[in-house]
């Protein structure tokens, strides 16, 4: 099985995840299916069914992070060699070399993506044309609109 990078951040958040599924809303969800139960009849009890549907739900989940968390290599930006290229976990400011605007990325595992909070994952178009690269390089990124060419501004280790 192949392993599965994240940000110290990022397996942190996947730990606090689980602790939360299996030390509150299992126990949740089963009482939930109790109190359904004591109502009566199952076939026609919508709450009883609902229930069901969600402890399946936080089952699949549980595993499903399980999995992730015995595959995960946990990548702390800050012990990597600075040497000012592109690399897993990096912040990365970047100059649109068309019109000048400035974008800053952080490059981070599939489950840490969010775009609203400049994190995108490794395995962007985006992030896999920036890693290798250095602070000062011009990087052509293809995007559905066309191939867009970024300067490299600075590369942070934070």
């Amino acid at each position: 099985m192949e392993n599965i990078p994240v940000t110290v951040a990022g397996g942190k958040a996947l730990e606090l995840e689980l602790l939360k599924l299996k030390n509150i809303e299992r126990p949740r969800i089963i009482n939930d299916i109790a109190t359904a139960r004591a109502h009566g009849d199952l076939k026609e009890n919508a709450e009883y069914h609902a229930a069901k549907e969600e402890q399946g739900f936080i089952e699949g989940r549980i595993q499903e992070i399980e999995s992730k968390l015995s595959r995960v290599q946990i990548i702390d930006v800050t012990k990597l060699t600075q040497d000012g290229r592109c690399v897993f976990a990096t912040t990365i400011t970047l100059m649109n070399i068309a019109d000048k605007s400035e974008v800053s990325y952080q490059i981070v595992g599939e489950d840490e993506a969010d775009i609203t909070q400049g994190k995108i994952s490794c395995h962007s178009p985006i992030a896999k044309a920036l890693i290798g690269f250095e602070e000062g390089d011009e990087v052509t990124v293809k995007a559905p609109q066309g191939n867009i060419i970024y300067e490299i501004l600075e590369v942070q280790y934070i």
